[in-house]
């Protein structure tokens, strides 16, 4: 058994760790609600802009040309895959890596072994996991430091000149989308090439519209699908952002739950010591007043 010493050593450390998972739970709520809030006003522009360019991509069907509408046979793979700055944030992380990691084994195995195949990691854990696999594509590891529309918009358009240069035939993404609290789903979602099947149509009402297009139709798809684009990784960041906050929001509050469930049973083991120590005590000197009564 433990002596007193070595259990009032580690009650102090539990208690500490409780007191920082409780303060990082604090901290992780507060910035959940901005984030959740950043996420929730993006979502109704994202759905509508898609909504919008789905409608145009339908009405100009065949006849639209768009660079970033190429289909090519699939040589040359980007995946962008967006975590996390820091980590204690439960498997926030890990199901990023283990999510593209499984899309390689899957779909780009062909790829990966011809080298071929490039990682945009967002996020600095995804920088260093990646980073030591192979070359990254940019810099993008302290994109949450000063989250903003500019600093993605950098990397969008990182990823579309590449696959507008031929560099890469198909680009695609990997991140958690936030559900709740409790709930982060992991997506992969294409990014490159833009088919026009896949643009949905949100309602009837918008998709019945008579547009009148000026200066002309092509021009406006022009601007609009790379202002899409960069809107889709702009969503899909601040969606990891939101889910990072929520995942480490629950993973505190299970570490601090976790540490009060060690606590009692460290002060349990406390008292039984302290007892044992007192009672061996008590024994000591009941049997020395034995001794000393029987040798009189």
């Amino acid at each position: 058994m433990a002596n007193l010493k070595e259990v009032r050593n580690r009650i102090t450390s539990v208690q500490s760790t409780q007191q920082i998972t409780k303060a990082m739970k604090m901290v992780a709520a507060a910035k959940l609600r901005r984030a959740q809030d950043n996420i929730l006003r993006m979502r109704p522009y994202a759905q509508r802009l898609n909504g919008i360019l789905g409608n145009l991509t339908a009405l100009a069907g065949e006849e639209l040309q768009s660079e970033y509408a190429v289909v090519r046979d699939v040589r040359r793979v980007l995946i962008i895959a967006i975590t996390s700055d820091r980590g204690l944030a439960g498997a926030f992380n890990s199901n990023v890596f283990k999510a593209t990691n499984a899309l390689v084994q899957s779909r780009y195995a062909e790829q990966a072994a011809s080298r071929s195949l490039t990682v945009m990691a967002i996020g600095k854990k995804a920088h260093e996991y990646f980073g030591k696999r192979g070359p990254l594509l940019g810099d993008y590891q302290h994109v949450f430091g000063q989250l903003s529309f500019d600093t993605v918009r950098q990397a969008a358009e990182q990823a579309m000149d590449g696959f507008r240069s031929g560099e890469y035939d198909e680009v695609v993404m990997v991140y958690n989308e936030f559900r709740n609290v409790a709930t982060q789903v992991v997506r992969v979602e294409q990014l490159l090439p833009l088919l026009p099947s896949e643009q949905p149509i949100t309602d009837t009402a918008t998709s019945n519209v008579d547009y009148i297009f000026s200066p002309s139709q092509q021009e406006i798809m022009e601007t609009l699908i790379p202002q899409s684009l960069k809107i889709q990784l702009y969503k899909a960041v601040l969606e990891s952002n939101a889910s990072e906050h929520g995942a480490r929001m629950t993973a505190m509050d299970k570490a601090t739950d976790n540490a009060g469930e060690l606590l009692k049973e460290l002060k349990l083991t406390y008292n039984r010591t302290r007892q044992a120590a007192i009672t061996t005590e008590i024994l000591e000197i009941v049997g020395g007043a034995e001794a000393l009564a029987a040798s009189r």
